[in-house]
Parts: structure tokens; C-alpha cells; sequence
């Protein structure tokens, strides 16, 4: 057992770190009274093992584990986190195959946890900087930096005087085994420095064309010269790429024509749900999201890793702001051109989507191509209200005045688009964050918005249901009155009698925004399908009577196929149809370090786990479609936050992965047949593995 006790910095300590900074070491360079103390590990966790290696990092261990929950724990005197704002560490992470690590804050006498989730590059020097604030639940995500991926905020909310323990484990891993090095966890008063010159123990990640310099797989583009003559080709042949012949101009089924409005719209035939194209054919949407001539490989802080990038005055700098880099644009310019590379792309990308039977461009798409193609498409409205202060995460001031002013600007946005027939409709939002939270909007806002209307309204809305102060604390079992709960800062933990009237509160504040924004879209657009807000999971009951204002439900679903009884259940109580707005799968045998959200083995499965999910979704009375995240694969480098999937039906080279592809032509040309139940689903699912991302 490796146990090394709890020691404060001292200022030798300090004069070492920063002796090892000037010589390429990498922990923090701050000062030494800024320093609270470092944390050597106290034992290691299930089977966690100690490896030999090169010391990379100063004062950095290597670890090793064949298995999840394997880990390291800390031991640190209660209350010792209290005067600290960070927690910051460095590790690498070995191999090509991504690994999730999560810390854990305790409370002492197995009190409540706050949890950080993260990733790290492959074969790049990370730097955990963990502000501590973060306990307070009032962050979803933190920022992304250099070789730091996808820091999630999750858990319960803690307090620092009665956290006694922190754990570091590995969450989820692929079949290979985690091993990383690892330096001392510092606790903290000020901010760490930012890691900008990372240590790659492998050189280089990532090639000019945007292909992964770490990994090799059969499907990798040999050189510039291969991937133009590939693209040339597309050129060629994308005018020979139709929809299946039983497809209506929209894309919905020539077969069944009911009456017309001239836009998409709900119908339901006393079986099941449709949707409607403009000219009355029924419409199933199957969408690919993300159809946009941009994968994002985020460069702030690891330009280092980069084989190359567009320097000051090269045609490709259009390509690159400084802090993302899009090498598919670079790579359409270099086959075409400046001027005409954007509508090639554009040419390509409608081709391919027919030749495989898409007739959606789902969300995040440049959606120019589709207006201008008249390609059946959705967009999404921007949640970035100018005037309205956040409560809570993502979630608004809804009783404020200045929520109404935003309202009524928010359904501006449909201006533009009110009279396009191919506009299927709209997304008020995407998986708010607020909906990812273990707690309530109410509860959240009680914590983190000591002054705002709503907190008022709470009060307003307790005091007509207890009357008095006096009851309010007998019953929540909480020493407080309706001034406290009106504003100021709370500091009571919640009991479960608190928690259900929050519960209840949190349903009012969700029925008032989505009723505004809704009643704004609508007084600006009543041609369109309100589609929803994406949410995250099934929703909680506590959302549901605000969501009586879509035409249509949406969720993201990553499950191996639509659960048959949360849409039944969901459409039925909002009478309306569901429409998932992501799904996908990935593996491991592309080039990339991460397969997604959902995983099989390979290319062949990914082809078996799309037929399986959409046809059966397709036979669902409730579904009305589901569209694919996304059309191309994520960098290898990760994207703004870091995700870096092999999810797409092509590459950074714009190579199609033929096996899904043809999968998915089978798949749209029974789609109508399914929706009619002539025909039954596929039925051959593939083997799904513990999800990698």
C-alpha cells in the first residue's frame, strides 16, 4: 500500500516546483503562500496498481488498472478545504483508448459527494484546475483546457468544513487498461496558471489532413493526393444521388396523401402519429445533425501537438481562429479552392445525405443549404437572453420584467424562416443544463441567487400554502421564514419536505418559460412545429405541464432503441408525438479515442445498431423520427469541450463509412412500410459494449 501522509508546502517545496517548471516540469508556478498543502495519496483503491515508467512529471507516480473504480484516496483534516479555492493537479494519460476519471469531495460520516467527471488527451501532459466553488452545484460544465476534457460537475452539493476525504477513480474505460501518471493534488487559495507548453511523450498527435497521428486503422487517408481524387469523385456522382423512388419531393411517402396546409404538420390517424409534409404525404424525419462544413479541433494551449496550422496570411487562415481548427475546410480548399470549396461542400453533402435516404438536416446544420435546396430541415433558437439574469445554471429570472422583454425578442428569431415550406420547425433549446442537475431549478436558485423576482414568487407561493413563516419552518423542518426564503443567502440544507414544495415551485417556473418563449415563436411564426427543447432524458414530472406548449416532444436517446414506454407514456400525457433529436454509435476501430455515447465492436455493428434503433422507432405509433448525431466524426483532437467520437457517417477526409451507410439506405427504404406496419423490424441487434465517452 502506497500511503505518503498529508504534507503543508514548504518553501522548498515550492523552490522545487518551480525549479521543475524552468526545466519543463508542470505544476502550478504560484506563489508559496498561495499554497495550502499537497496531497499524496493515503491508499489505493480497488486494485489500483503502482507502476514504474519514466517520470514524465515532476513528482508524478504512475498508475495502472484493468478496471473501473480503481482509484486513489486522500485523506485531509475536515475542514482543511475551507480556506482553499482550487484543487490542481497533472497527469497523463497513456495508450489510445479514452479514460473518464472522476474526483469526489466527501462529507465526513458518509455525508453527501460532489463529483467532477474529466478525460484527458492521449499522449498529452492535462492539467486539472478544479475551482471549488463549483460545490455549489451552480455550473454544469466547466471549460475545456489544452489536454483537459469535458470537466462535468454532477453529485450533491457539499460543504467544504465537513469534507474529509477526496477519491480519484477511473469511471469508464475501454477493454485496454488505464495507466496514467499522476502528480500530487495541491490544494489551493488562488487561481493555478494555466498549462500552455504540455509534455507529449509521443510527439505530434494529429496530421495535416486532420487524421490522428497516435492510432492506425484500415480506413486511414494515405496522403492529400487520395483524399482530393475522393472528393473529386463525390463531385461528380452527387447529381446521380437520389431518395428511394417512393419518396415525395419533401422526402415523405408518395403512397399516403392526407389534406395540406402548405407546412409540416402533426396528424394523427387513429393508429398512430405522422407528421405531415407541406404538399399532405406523410412524413417520417430521419435527420443527420451537424451537417455543417465545420469539425472543431481545439488547439488553445496545445498548439504543440498540432502538425500543422495556418499562419498569418495563408489562404487556409479562414480555417483557423487562433483557438479552433477546422482542417475539413482545409481540406474542401484544397481540393477547390478558396472561392468555391463552401459550395461543394454544400453539393456533396446534400448528395451524400440522399444516397444514404436522409430526409432531414437535423440540429446545428448550416441550414442555408437546406432553404436553398429545399431540403426539409430544423433549426435551433438561440437560449441567449441579453436582458434576463440566470437563477440557476441556464435557467432565467422568469418573474423578472426583463424575462418578458427577452421573450418577446427570442421569437424574433423566426422572422427569417416563417414563410420557408421546407422548414419542418423549431427547437426552443438544447438540454438545458439545469435539467442535468441532482436538485430542483427552485432548489438550485435558493443557493446560487441571493436576490431575484422568482426567489420572491417562491415565498409568495409558500406563504399562500402555509400561511406564515412560523408553519413554513415546522413543517420543512428548517429553522427559517418566508424572508429568508424570499432573499439572502441560504445556507439550510434541504429536507425532503423542502424538497417536494421546491419540486413543486420548479414546475411553476418551468410552465412560465416555456409558455413565454412558445407564445413569443408562435405570435411570430404560427406556420411551424414547435419541436421542444431536447431534453436530456426522460423529464422528471415536475417539467412536463410546461411542455403542453410544443406541437411536438423531443428527447436526445441513447439507449439501444426508444423505450416503447416512455414515448407511449410521454405522447399520451401531452398528447402529442416524441421525436428523438440524437442518438448514435460508435467503436473503437477508426482512428479515434472515444466511440460516443452508445458503443459496439465495429464498423459492421454500427450498421446493425442503426437499422435496430430506427426501424424499431419507425414502427412506434408515438415516434414521428429521430435524427443521428451527426454527420461527421469529432477530431481526434476533441472539440470545444472535448468530446472526440467516432460518430459520424464520415471522416475528417470525407470518407464515407460504407458499412453504416449502406445499413441506413436499407433501413430509410422500409421506413414507410414500418411506419405503416406492413413490414416487420429488424431484428439482429449487435453486441452493445459499456459505454466510452
Amino acid at each position: 500500500m502506497h500511503t505518503i501522509p498529508i504534507q503543508f508546502i514548504s518553501r522548498r517545496t515550492f523552490v522545487q516546483i518551480n525549479a521543475g517548471l524552468a526545466a519543463g516540469a508542470v505544476l502550478p508556478a504560484i506563489g508559496a503562500e498561495h499554497a495550502l498543502m499537497t496531497l499524496e495519496p493515503a491508499k489505493l483503491l480497488n486494485g489500483l496498481k503502482q507502476d514504474g515508467g519514466e517520470e514524465l512529471l515532476e513528482n508524478g507516480a504512475w498508475y495502472s488498472s484493468n478496471k473501473t473504480g480503481a482509484g486513489l484516496e486522500y485523506n485531509i483534516p475536515k475542514g482543511s478545504l475551507s480556506e482553499a479555492s482550487y484543487l490542481c493537479s497533472d497527469f497523463i494519460v497513456d495508450g489510445d483508448h479514452l479514460a473518464v476519471f472522476q474526483i469526489r469531495l466527501h462529507e465526513a460520516n458518509d455525508g453527501p459527494s460532489f463529483s467532477l467527471h474529466y478525460k484527458g488527451l492521449n499522449q498529452a501532459q492535462a492539467r486539472i484546475r478544479l475551482p471549488l466553488s463549483a460545490v455549489n452545484l451552480n455550473k454544469w460544465r466547466l471549460e475545456r483546457e489544452g489536454a483537459w476534457l469535458k470537466p462535468i460537475c454532477g453529485g450533491q452539493r457539499v460543504d467544504l468544513a465537513n469534507v474529509d476525504r477526496i477519491t480519484l477513480t477511473v469511471m469508464r474505460k475501454s477493454e485496454s487498461p488505464v495507466r496514467w501518471m499522476q502528480t500530487p493534488l495541491l490544494a489551493l487559495k488562488n487561481e493555478p496558471a494555466r498549462l500552455t507548453k504540455p509534455v507529449l511523450p509521443k510527439g505530434k498527435l494529429i496530421d495535416e489532413l486532420g487524421q490522428s497521428l497516435i492510432h492506425q486503422w484500415p480506413g486511414r487517408t494515405k496522403n492529400e493526393t487520395e483524399m482530393k481524387a475522393r472528393l473529386e469523385k463525390q463531385k461528380q456522382e452527387s447529381a446521380q444521388n437520389l431518395w428511394p423512388e417512393h419518396f415525395s419531393k419533401w422526402g415523405g411517402w408518395k403512397e399516403k396523401k392526407v389534406d395540406s396546409t402548405g407546412f409540416f404538420r402533426t396528424h394523427h390517424d387513429g393508429k398512430r402519429w405522422h407528421l405531415i409534409d407541406p404538399d399532405g404525404h406523410y412524413f417520417w424525419s430521419s435527420g443527420l445533425d451537424c451537417v455543417r462544413a465545420y469539425i472543431n479541433s481545439f488547439s488553445k494551449d496545445i498548439e504543440s501537438a498540432f502538425t500543422w496550422l495556418p499562419e498569418e496570411g495563408s489562404r487556409y487562415r479562414s480555417a483557423y481562429n487562433g483557438q479552433f481548427m477546422n482542417y475539413l475546410q482545409c481540406n474542401f480548399m484544397r481540393t477547390f479552392g478558396a472561392d468555391a470549396w463552401y459550395q461543394n461542400w454544400a453539393k456533396i453533402s446534400l448528395s451524400v445525405m440522399k444516397q444514404v435516404g436522409f430526409n432531414t438536416v437535423g440540429n446545428w446544420s448550416n441550414w442555408d443549404i437546406a432553404r436553398d435546396a429545399q431540403f426539409p430541415y430544423v433549426i435551433p433558437l438561440s437560449t441567449r437572453l441579453a436582458r434576463s439574469k440566470m437563477v440557476y445554471r441556464d435557467f432565467p429570472d422568469v418573474f423578472h420584467s426583463d424575462f418578458e422583454l427577452d421573450a418577446a425578442e427570442y421569437g424574433k428569431q423566426l422572422e427569417a424562416v416563417r414563410d420557408d415550406k421546407a422548414l419542418i420547425g423549431y427547437f426552443l433549446m438544447n438540454e438545458p443544463t439545469w435539467g442535468f442537475s441532482s436538485e430542483s431549478p427552485a432548489a438550485g436558485m435558493l443557493f446560487n441567487a441571493p436576490s431575484c423576482e422568482t426567489r420572491k414568487a417562491l415565498a409568495k407561493h409558500l406563504g399562500a400554502k402555509y400561511g406564515d413563516g412560523k408553519t413554513l419552518a415546522q413543517i420543512w423542518g428548517i429553522k427559517t421564514d418566508l424572508e429568508q426564503v424570499a432573499q439572502g443567502e441560504w445556507k439550510h440544507r434541504l429536507t425532503e419536505q423542502a424538497k417536494k414544495d421546491l419540486y413543486e415551485f420548479s414546475e411553476v417556473m418551468v410552465e412560465k418559460l416555456f409558455k413565454a418563449l412558445s407564445s413569443a415563436c408562435k405570435s411570430v411564426d404560427p406556420n411551424h412545429l414547435n419541436l421542444g427543447i431536447r431534453y436530456a432524458s426522460t423529464p422528471p414530472k415536475w417539467t412536463i405541464k410546461g411542455m403542453e406548449q410544443f406541437d411536438v416532444f423531443s428527447m436526445n436517446s441513447y439507449t439501444e432503441k426508444v423505450s416503447a414506454d416512455v414515448s407511449k407514456e410521454t405522447s399520451t400525457r401531452l398528447n402529442m408525438p416524441v421525436m428523438i433529436g440524437e442518438w448514435h454509435f460508435g467503436a473503437l476501430d477508426a482512428g479515434l479515442p472515444a466511440s460516443g455515447i452508445g458503443r459496439v465492436h465495429t464498423q459492421a455493428d454500427r450498421g446493425r445498431a442503426y437499422r435496430y434503433y430506427l426501424e424499431d422507432a419507425a414502427a412506434n405509433p408515438y415516434c414521428v423520427g429521430v435524427h443521428w448525431f451527426t454527420m461527421y466524426d469529432q477530431s481526434a483532437m476533441g472539440r470545444f469541450d472535448g468530446e472526440n467520437y467516432n460518430i459520424g457517417f464520415l471522416d475528417a477526409c470525407n470518407r464515407p463509412y460504407k458499412e453504416i451507410a449502406e445499413a441506413a439506405r436499407t433501413a430509410h427504404e422500409r421506413m414507410y412500410s414500418l411506419v405503416m406496419g406492413d413490414v416487420k423490424p429488424f431484428n439482429d441487434p449487435p453486441e452493445y459494449l459499456p459505454k466510452l465517452f
